[in-house]
């Protein structure tokens, strides 16, 4: 059996995953939880027991820590373990910052069950996997000057939200919203936080 463990903050979504992912005969879903944080405790708490590694399965937006933060976490207590991020904010950015700490999968949460449980099956044979769109979106983006905070309030800018309701869709404060908002600005060049969010669409940053 491949041992699961989850993390979405969104309670149906996670119980929905771990339901469909309970139907497999091959893995067994462990545990889930709703942030990093917790994700961790119970990450550790296994390692401490000599519980065999799992394959963590985390949602990429979450309070506080981040899915790509919690990972990296992870995969200091265990190198080379299995991380995979779902997510529905599949910017090129995302994708390569998780590459980067050692995530080996990466998925849109509009992936199939199916996709889902044969993904966590390579990465649990050492394998890796990237949706193919988000790769190719990556790849035709080129390198974002944002971090990855500045696309999250810039994309819901874009929507012309004002700074409390940007603040409270990224899990921030209004005051550090503002200040990721006039980083962005200046890095791309523009007069305000919609100029931004535009000029950041259009090359595929957000």
């Amino acid at each position: 059996m491949i041992p699961v463990l989850l993390a979405d903050d969104e309670t149906l979504i996670r119980s929905a995953m771990a339901t469909m992912l309970g139907l497999e005969t091959d893995i067994d879903v462990v545990e889930h939880v709703g942030t990093g944080d917790e994700l961790i405790a119970a990450w550790r708490r296994r390692v401490n027991a000599g519980e065999p590694v799992a394959v963590a399965v985390i949602d990429l937006q979450m309070p506080g820590r981040d899915g790509i933060d919690t990972a990296a976490e992870l995969l200091k207590l265990t190198p080379g373990a299995g991380t995979l991020i779902v997510t529905s904010h599949g910017r090129p950015g995302y994708l390569k910052r998780a590459l980067a700490v050692g995530v080996r999968a990466f998925l849109p949460k509009t992936t199939s069950s199916v996709t889902l449980a044969d993904v966590i099956r390579i990465v649990h044979g050492g394998g890796r996997y990237v949706d193919p769109e988000l790769a190719a979106e990556a790849i035709s983006a080129g390198d974002s000057v944002l971090t990855a905070r500045e696309a999250d309030v810039l994309e819901y800018a874009a929507n012309g939200a004002s700074v409390e309701e940007i603040a409270r869709h990224v899990y921030l404060s209004p005051g550090t919203t503002r200040n990721y908002l006039s980083s962005a600005i200046a890095k791309l060049g523009v007069s305000n936080r919609y100029e931004a969010a535009v000029k950041a669409r259009e090359r595929g940053w957000i």
